[in-house]
């Protein structure tokens, strides 16, 4: 898969469209997801596909 985001960057808007199209991308063609590494999918109780990135928050 594509790295999600080197140690020391952050997040900016790029990144986050990208996560968006590939959310959009993964439920308008269903077996033909993304692979996006540090990308966690997780199915809720409704059935709902919810998307997480595993960080670390800065202590400031």
């Amino acid at each position: 898969g594509i790295p999600l985001l080197i140690p020391g960057e952050r997040f900016n808007a790029p990144i986050m469209r990208y996560l968006k199209f590939a959310r959009d991308f993964n439920l308008r063609f269903p077996g033909f997801v993304t692979d996006v590494h540090g990308l966690v999918t997780e199915t809720d109780a409704s059935g709902n596909k919810r998307y997480f990135v595993d960080c670390v928050r800065n202590p400031d």
